[in-house]
């Protein structure tokens, strides 16, 4: 049975070096993950509330212009256009999927990736630089995950009972780019981390013997217990995956808009959108 002490329980401390002042961000960071509750738990509380706000502030602006016959000329599908009935069937899959899939994805990505040498409650960030590289290389990385994964998808038995969700709107609109059966959701999901993983797997340093959970995978999940790999100057901070969240969000909601506009991003960054 699950001790709820553990979930109140805060055993990690900030790590900054002697004689660093943290910047105005950077204490911001370290101050939202003190305190009493389990810095695992407000994570993925944190992380979830970003990607609910990041994923329908960047629909809303979509979602107007919907109501708007000006922009109508931009639209791909002129005579397809989404219903309320749809657009609340899409809100209300997409909604109970973010809660019962993809949270639990992030509960589980933390300890993962810290035993892989992920950053967390460390100061100073990467430098702005190194989180550029690493985003370009979290894009890299997803979208050859997603192409050849999406391609896969179209295979007959697999479109059939996995995709085909997918697909059952034929016009485009931003929130269906999350409107997927529960498998689909998890595959391509897994390609969100699929980068993370392999830079941190290239750059962990050391192995840290931590003591044995003494409480079992709770207590791994919850509480850092088991051991792992020591950080390097290299390593993600997980400041970075909220910036990665930002932006994959972002290009998602932006490749199902539904609208090609001449100032979308894509025709200035041609990989904008993806292979």
């Amino acid at each position: 049975m699950l001790n709820v002490t553990i979930l109140s329980t805060n055993t990690v401390s900030p790590v900054v070096p002697a004689g660093y002042v943290p910047t105005g961000l950077e204490q911001l960071w370290l101050d939202t993950f003190s305190g009493e509750m389990n810095p695992t738990v407000k994570l993925a509380v944190i992380l979830f509330a970003w990607h609910e706000v990041v994923f329908y502030s960047r629909f809303l602006p979509y979602y107007v212009l919907d109501r708007i016959p000006y922009f109508n000329k931009w639209k791909i599908q002129l005579d397809k256009m989404v219903s309320p009935e749809t657009l609340q069937k899409v809100f209300h899959h997409v909604s109970i999927a973010q809660l019962t899939i993809q949270l639990p994805m992030m509960i589980l990505f933390k300890p993962v990736c810290q035993s892989i040498g992920m950053r967390f409650l460390e100061a100073p960030f990467p430098s702005w630089s190194l989180m550029a590289l690493q985003l370009l290389c979290f894009m890299v990385a997803e979208d050859a995950y997603h192409y050849w994964g999406h391609r896969a998808l179209h295979w007959g038995p697999l479109y059939k009972f996995v995709h085909k969700q997918h697909h059952e709107y034929q016009a485009p609109f931003g929130i269906a780019a999350e409107y997927a059966s529960v498998c689909e959701t998890i595959i391509l999901g897994i390609g969100f981390f699929v980068g993370p993983v392999v830079w941190s797997l290239a750059t962990m340093g050391e192995w840290v013997d931590t003591g044995a959970c003494a409480g079992g995978p709770v207590q791994w999940l919850l509480n850092e217990c088991g051991g792992h790999f020591a950080s390097t100057k290299y390593s993600i901070h997980m400041f970075s995956i909220f910036l990665w969240l930002a932006l994959r969000l972002v290009l998602t909601v932006d490749n199902h808009c539904g609208y090609d506009f001449p100032w979308s991003i894509r025709h200035y960054l041609p990989f904008w959108a993806g292979a």
